[in-house]
């Protein structure tokens, strides 16, 4: 079954806090101490999805196969160390559960973000990704985005960089 992207909406804000948490673990958990990986996960709340979901500034998408989500990504206003040439947005997250991975999907929902970066009159769409993350910054590179710089992403208290980067609409 091809999934089905659609719009987010305050209904899904337990879904998205579930499947955010099991998709940031799945592809990152192994690096971190339990205490630091417990710490960052208490961002993916249904109180803060919710949130999100109710503010006009984000555009969340949910990727949906039958009943399973099998992905969703992110917009919202910038959030990272970066100097704007223009008027920005950034991606804030995008993850394709793991089932789903090289199936395309991550392909129809990265052109699904970028028509909806342009849609609200940005001109450049900014992301983070981990340095050692090289098949996302594959993907990502594929659509133009280049490195712009370096930030410390902290999980609990634990240091990572990520690189940002980003690509003219």
């Amino acid at each position: 079954m091809t999934p089905l992207l659609r719009p987010a909406t305050i209904a899904d804000a337990a879904l998205l806090a579930r499947i955010g948490a099991e998709t940031f673990t799945e592809t990152f958990g192994h690096l971190y101490d339990p205490a630091d990986l417990a710490a960052f996960l208490t961002n993916h709340t249904p109180d803060n999805w919710t949130a999100e979901l109710a503010d006009p500034r984000y555009h969340i998408v949910l990727t949906m196969a039958d009943d399973e989500a099998a992905g969703y990504a992110k917009l919202g206003p910038p959030s990272l160390p970066f100097t704007p040439q223009g008027k920005p947005i950034e991606l804030r997250q995008f993850y394709v559960r793991s089932g789903w991975q090289g199936s395309g999907l991550a392909a129809r929902m990265m052109e699904h973000m970028l028509e909806q970066a342009r849609a609200t009159g940005a001109d450049e769409l900014y992301l983070s990704v981990f340095v050692d993350n090289h098949r996302a910054r594959r993907f990502y590179e594929r659509y133009g985005f280049e490195r712009v710089g370096s930030y410390d992403f902290m999980v609990g208290s634990h240091r990572d960089v990520d690189d940002v980067m980003r690509v003219a609409l």
